[in-house]
């Protein structure tokens, strides 16, 4: 059993619920334990740097400090959580000043940040540590036949923290391709989704919205498959509205990596948070049920 402080961050217990249900239902069968480290609160995200550089890095910092008590190395499955703690970490490193002016705001709160976790992406365990071959090994449901549009997103791989190559990353390809299912070509893999320009500027985050959309659908996906809440939300929940702006008629379910995952590993859809999507997953669903081929672990 693989341990690690998990720290869900907000979207997994809001708008991305769906993440937070699949996560916990297949660690079990992955043979991970998840420790919440109790107290966490919001990283700052990446806006908050924007208005107080120091105030979001003790913001970030009181949950790194949280995590390296622990002593285990601190996982999240948000991209955005990733790239907020892993850039304070490297500030707080490399500036001693900065890291007392920090720590003078966390001992307020009975907290010390001495700089020693280590920060990683869900994605990067299960692909690093856990490894696609072994959670093959425990597959129950065929996928085969499935043609999934793997979207990586903007901050999975940049910055470049090593995790793949910023430009042309496989990583989540292969693991689409270990479980069965076929990662067809998506030039519009790593590109933006909008992010957060879809809450003032809506019209130009449709914008890319559409082109994501119509790259997998152009590549034949049935579905596209992303580790990122933000990506998630909005080539989910404002499908129908680029849709509406360019006339089109996608119905693409938007799935998280960890709900593809659960669907190979057998487990209920409920359970994977599946019924949480707004574009229905019916026919990722049924293509799944049509499939009788034995698969490794199970039938």
């Amino acid at each position: 059993m693989k341990q690690y402080c998990y720290y869900p961050g907000c979207s997994s217990e809001a708008t991305a619920k769906g993440l937070g249900l699949s996560i916990e239902a297949i660690a079990g069968p992955l043979e991970i334990e998840l420790v919440e480290p109790k107290g966490w609160v919001c990283c700052g995200a990446v806006h908050y740097g924007s208005l107080d550089s120091t105030e979001a890095i003790v913001v970030a910092a009181y949950s790194l400090a949280l995590a390296e008590a622990t002593g285990l190395d601190m996982v999240t499955p948000c991209t955005g959580c990733y790239v907020t703690f892993t850039r304070a970490a490297k500030k707080l490193k490399e500036d001693a000043v900065l890291m007392q002016q920090v720590n003078r705001g966390l001992a307020a709160a009975g907290l010390e940040y001495k700089g020693s976790v280590r920060v990683r992406m869900l994605t990067e365990v299960l692909i690093n540590d856990i490894a696609p071959q072994s959670i093959a090994s425990k597959m129950k449901r065929s996928l085969n036949g499935l043609k999934v549009a793997p979207y990586y997103g903007c901050q999975l791989v940049r910055p470049n923290f090593g995790f793949d190559d910023p430009e042309a990353p496989q990583k989540l390809d292969n693991l689409i391709n270990s479980l069965g299912a076929e990662a067809v070509p998506f030039p519009m893999k790593n590109r933006c989704c909008g992010s957060s320009l879809v809450i003032p500027e809506e019209k130009i985050a449709l914008d890319f919205v559409y082109k994501v959309l119509k790259s997998a659908a152009d590549n034949n996906a049935q579905c596209i498959v992303t580790p990122c809440p933000l990506c998630q939300v909005n080539l989910d929940a404002y499908q129908g509205k680029a849709n509406s702006k360019f006339k089109t008629k996608y119905k693409l379910p938007v799935l998280f990596v960890s709900q593809l995952i659960g669907l190979a590993l057998g487990l209920d859809k409920k359970a994977l948070g599946l019924h949480t999507n707004i574009v229905s997953p019916k026919s990722v669903l049924k293509h799944i049920a049509t499939k009788k081929q034995g698969v490794a672990g199970g039938a």
